[in-house]
């Protein structure tokens, strides 16, 4: 039992010492995005079409 609560406090001293993302985190992280969204930009367009497509339609028959 003491040594959970040993571990449960060096948890809680270790996440107090982080001072947070820094500059360059963010960076990479935001690079990381724009990569894997220009990699998939074709499959993201057709499937964005395909749910307005049907959303269209959908609408169509409610309102017809």
């Amino acid at each position: 039992m003491k040594m959970m609560k040993k571990a449960a406090g060096a948890m809680r001293s270790f996440w107090r010492s982080e001072s947070g993302l820094g500059t360059l985190e963010i960076i990479l992280i935001i690079a990381v995005v724009i990569i894997i969204a220009l990699l998939f930009k074709d499959w993201i367009i057709d499937l964005i079409e395909n749910l307005m497509g049907k959303a269209d339609e959908q609408a169509d028959q409610i309102f017809n």
